[in-house]
């Protein structure tokens, strides 16, 4: 027996027209066929409902702020929330947009996953360190703690490279590494302490004018007790502006003796500051008792002695600054 092929809608219609017509009837109204059954076919997934993400961002909408708030008590104060609450809303549009609650899965508890992964991904892309210099830091932290507990002081930097297993030359150069990753709010420094205060000063302190009249007088005082002839030379040569020839011809001498004059004046000089400035650089004589370190005491007690406290601070000062004087090479 064969199999009966199946017709189309028309030529059933069709079919029954040229029946009734042959039999000298007058042609039926239309029919209407069958409706056709639609199955699904299987393994296909149906369409998620349509959701209302406005209403949904809507009424989660203190999720970021509290997951803004909650991430924040743990960064430093330099880091801006501002951008981390745009963040967050950019994410939870996302998620509304994305959502099918045929999952069975509750928006707040996606949204919260999505929210939270998106402010962390903020925090990396704004941050200055790299990730491995991250995770080295949050190592050496680690150690440095273990450490603490165990020996019931703040370990030493040798201690944690010795436990970390590197050099300290590393340990010091993660410090320095991170410290240059570390970036400073300008505008929250200045609304709360005020610009002038972050700025360099140009003025000097009341302490920094006493301490630099009180070296500008000792300097007047060393020049002043130096013996004659280097008196003439120093003058001459820093504040009066000879040239050496010149020099040589008043004191009856050669060009290279006034240098060798001014080399030992200078030393005098800076030997005689220092021993009222700082006593600690003056160097020590190997014979205490010989006439060059007589010598050189007499010319420290004439230079503390020759003015007062007073006249220190108010005195006449020279035109020339010690630092300009000694940036002359200095020979022994």
């Amino acid at each position: 027996m064969k199999a009966l092929k199946p017709i189309s809608r028309f030529r059933y219609v069709t079919a029954q027209k040229n029946s009734q017509i042959s039999r000298g009837g007058k042609a039926a109204p239309e029919m209407a066929a069958p409706p056709l059954a639609v199955t699904a076919l299987p393994g296909a997934r149906s369409l998620p409902p349509v959701v209302d993400v406005d209403g949904l961002c809507r009424d989660h909408l203190p999720l970021v702020h509290f997951e803004v708030r909650s991430i924040g008590s743990r960064l430093p104060g330099h880091v801006y929330t501002d951008d981390l609450v745009s963040a967050g809303m950019a994410a939870l549009a996302a998620a509304a947009r994305s959502f099918d609650p045929s999952l069975g899965v509750p928006f707040g508890r996606y949204a919260v996953r999505r929210i939270r992964g998106a402010l962390l991904d903020e925090l990396r892309s704004a941050d200055w360190a790299t990730r491995s210099l991250r995770s080295k830091v949050r190592r050496r932290d680690a150690v440095h703690d273990e450490l603490a507990a165990s020996l019931g002081r703040r370990p030493s930097v040798a201690e944690v490279a010795a436990a970390l297993g590197v050099a300290v030359a590393e340990v010091e150069r993660l410090d320095a590494d991170l410290h240059s990753s570390v970036v400073l709010r300008l505008d929250v420094i200045t609304d709360s302490v005020g610009a002038d205060s972050v700025l360099p000063s140009t003025s000097a302190t009341p302490e920094a004018t006493l301490l630099a009249r009180e070296r500008r007088a000792y300097l007047r005082d060393a020049i002043e007790v130096l013996p004659e002839r280097l008196r003439v030379v120093v003058r001459g040569c820093f504040f009066e502006d000879r040239p050496m020839r010149e020099l040589a011809a008043e004191l009856g001498v050669t060009e290279s003796r006034i240098s060798q004059m001014r080399a030992e004046a200078l030393k005098m000089l800076r030997d005689g500051l220092n021993a009222q400035l700082a006593p600690e650089l003056v160097p020590v004589p190997a014979n205490a008792a010989g006439a060059v370190a007589r010598r050189k005491a007499a010319y420290y007690a004439q230079v503390a002695t020759h003015s007062t406290y007073r006249d220190r601070l108010t005195g006449e000062m020279p035109v020339l600054d010690e630092t300009v004087l000694f940036s002359e090479k200095v020979t022994a």
